[in-house]
Formats: structure tokens, C-alpha cells, sequence
């Protein structure tokens, strides 16, 4: 089985977040790419906007009718949302012989030297490393990596939180996350009913 780990904040998880999964899960011929929403994420200490089971919900909602797509909360009681922590259990629950890949943004992947035992990290995975223009990062040594390059990321979590502040609609939601959003008053959005009332 090859199976890549896709991890972020999903602060809301958008189609720009989707769209690199498909990509990869068609150039690498996955057979699943596993979302998994860090609930505290180091990095990010104290920066998520929505509450951890909403995140997890706006992705299981993304992600539905998509065959290879699936959301763990394996990441959900954990103390801080450490990498290698994640990737040791998973691979205690899919076995040894699993093809375990990291999908991740070359943003993230140049701070890789940065993370909590990152060697090991980088003995466990293949890293499938999502580069824009202007992202320049260097590969340690030991280190597996594939680039996924090519892709329209001009959607950002960001950018649709400050809209849904401003009142406005963004685009690049599913419609189930937005009316997710709507119903639970998420980002400053002004709570509606999924008929728009």
C-alpha cells in the first residue's frame, strides 16, 4: 500500500488543499491520502482559528465522494502535534511494508531541519513536496523527495477567513464546508441556514 500523510491546520481546509492531493495521489499512484488536522500544532502554537473538532469536521465534509481521500484524528489528544509522533503510530497501525509518503508545502519543507527529530522523520517517509515559484529550499542529505510542481495554489486559508470576516463569500470552498461555516459562525462569518436565510 502507498499511503501519504497530509497534515496541516486545514484553518478551513479549502480546494487548493484537495487539488494537491489529487495531484499527488494521481502522479504517485496512492492508494490513499490520509488528512490529518494538528491539534496543537508547533509551529503554529496558539494560531488555529477554529476549534480542533471543527477542522477535523470541515475535512471529513471536503473529503467526502472522494475514493482515496480519509480524515484521522490520530493527532487529536496529543500534547503538541509532533510529526514523527504521528508517523510512529500510524506505521504501528498500517505495518512495515507500507510505502509511507509526507505531502507538504516547500515552505514547511525548508524549516524541516527545525523539526523534532527530523532525521527520523526523514528515515520513514518520502517527502512529495509541493513547490510554488519563489520557494527555494535545500534537500539534507539522506533525505527521499519527490517535487509536485505545476499547481494552481492561489487559494489560501487566510485569505478566506479574512473574507468571511469582511462579510463576504470566498470562493474555493466546498459548498458543505461554507455552509458548515455559515451554520457555526466559524471566522466571523454571520451564522445563516443552509438555505441562505
Amino acid at each position: 500500500m502507498k499511503l501519504a500523510l497530509y497534515g496541516g491546520t486545514f484553518d478551513p481546509i479549502h480546494e487548493a488543499h484537495l487539488g494537491v492531493a489529487r495531484a499527488a495521489a494521481g502522479r504517485f499512484a496512492l492508494d490513499r491520502v490520509l488528512f490529518v488536522p494538528a491539534a496543537r500544532p508547533p509551529h503554529k502554537f496558539g494560531a488555529t482559528h477554529a476549534p480542533y473538532d471543527d477542522r477535523v469536521r470541515m475535512a471529513e465534509l471536503a473529503c467526502a465522494g472522494e475514493e482515496r481521500f480519509e480524515v484521522s484524528r490520530i493527532e487529536e489528544y496529543t500534547h503538541r502535534s509532533y510529526s514523527i509522533d504521528t508517523i510512529e503510530k500510524l506505521r504501528r497501525q498500517i505495518g512495515p511494508a507500507a510505502e509511507l509518503f509526507f505531502l507538504i508545502g516547500a515552505d514547511a519543507f525548508a524549516e524541516i531541519q527545525t523539526w523534532r527529530r527530523w532525521r527520523d522523520v526523514a528515515r520513514e517517509v518520502t517527502f512529495l513536496v509541493v513547490s510554488r515559484p519563489g520557494h527555494a529550499y535545500r534537500i539534507p542529505e539522506g533525505v527521499r523527495l519527490e517535487p509536485l510542481a505545476g499547481l494552481d495554489l492561489r487559494i489560501s486559508s487566510s485569505g478566506i477567513r479574512e473574507e468571511l470576516a469582511a462579510g463576504r463569500e470566498p470562493e474555493g470552498l466546498a459548498p458543505s464546508v461554507r455552509d458548515y461555516i455559515y451554520e457555526r459562525g466559524l471566522y466571523g462569518a454571520a451564522r445563516r441556514s443552509r438555505c441562505g436565510e
